[in-house]
């Protein structure tokens, strides 16, 4: 179950506002049965997309910024009640004692919440603190990764998007979308944590198909890691869109990705484009 609704694209059908992307030529067929609506398809098979995955950290929000803000609010936090501790780990040590649980414990390192409380519950025990107050300064390093900052063109345009298409988040990350400004919009949410390996391992994806009844061909994954994001996508069978917000250069060993955007509203354009059967991306 991952930290949305409760409720899955095959058992919900989208509404369709035809005003949505008014210059969108595609036809649209409801299906009586509780699977999602039946795009009519056209020469360009990603004009039959039903689902789009998006990725969270750097493709969404920001994500440096918060992590940095939520450490530093955890190192004050420690300061104050495990002050041996904060005296010794500031956060980049904490961080180079989180890489060593990862490399120690493989079993888990898909998962940066249980790594992180690992972690701090050896550091207090290491200099003789209960283990309970892991799970408070758990708590509180949550209620700061969650305040996120969405890129402007995220809100507007993924409420546009989910109009048409299901959206489900898809993360290695351990942000909880329904406590940041993006609540409400994606039919599901889906961690690294949550299906037991992280991007690039296809579970993530194989979740998202299995949730919504959906063929790989039906699905559009959305990222700005051209690894973890678009081969990952593509291995599984995907359509896959780079999202690079930073002027990056794509990687020449890759293959190119299907289409390349700098923001959302890009991707909407290319979107509308895909469906008039203009392929050439952005």
């Amino acid at each position: 179950m991952g930290y949305g609704f409760g409720f899955s694209c095959a058992l919900a059908p989208i509404p369709i506002p035809f005003n949505v992307f008014p210059d969108t030529r595609i036809a649209v067929t409801v299906s009586p049965s509780n699977r999602l609506p039946q795009p009519a398809r056209s020469s360009r098979n990603h004009a039959a997309i039903r689902l789009i995955t998006l990725d969270l950290d750097d493709t969404l929000w920001p994500c440096a910024p918060v992590i940095q803000a939520a450490d530093d609010a955890v190192q004050t936090w420690l300061s104050i009640h495990a002050p041996r501790l904060a005296a010794v780990h500031d956060v980049q040590s904490q961080r180079r004692h989180r890489g060593q649980i990862m490399r120690q414990s493989p079993e888990i390192a898909h998962d940066v919440g249980q790594i992180r409380h690992r972690s701090l519950g050896a550091l207090l025990a290491e200099f003789g603190y209960p283990a309970r107050l892991a799970d408070d300064a758990m708590t509180l390093f949550m209620a700061h990764r969650n305040r996120v900052e969405p890129y402007a063109d995220v809100q507007p345009v993924l409420r546009t998007l989910a109009a048409r298409y299901c959206l489900i988040s898809v993360t290695n990350g351990n942000a909880d979308v329904e406590a940041t400004p993006l609540r409400g919009i994606f039919r599901h949410h889906l961690t690294a944590a949550e299906v037991g390996a992280a991007k690039p391992d296809p579970a993530i994806f194989n979740r998202a198909l299995e949730l919504t009844g959906c063929q790989p061909a039906d699905c559009l994954h959305l990222g700005d890691d051209p690894w973890m994001d678009v081969e990952a996508a593509r291995a599984c069978g995907l359509h896959a869109v780079w999202i690079n917000r930073t002027g990056r250069d794509w990687p020449p060993e890759l293959k190119p990705p299907l289409a390349a955007v700098t923001n959302l509203h890009q991707f909407a354009a290319w979107m509308t484009g895909a469906h008039n059967g203009d392929d050439d991306g952005v």
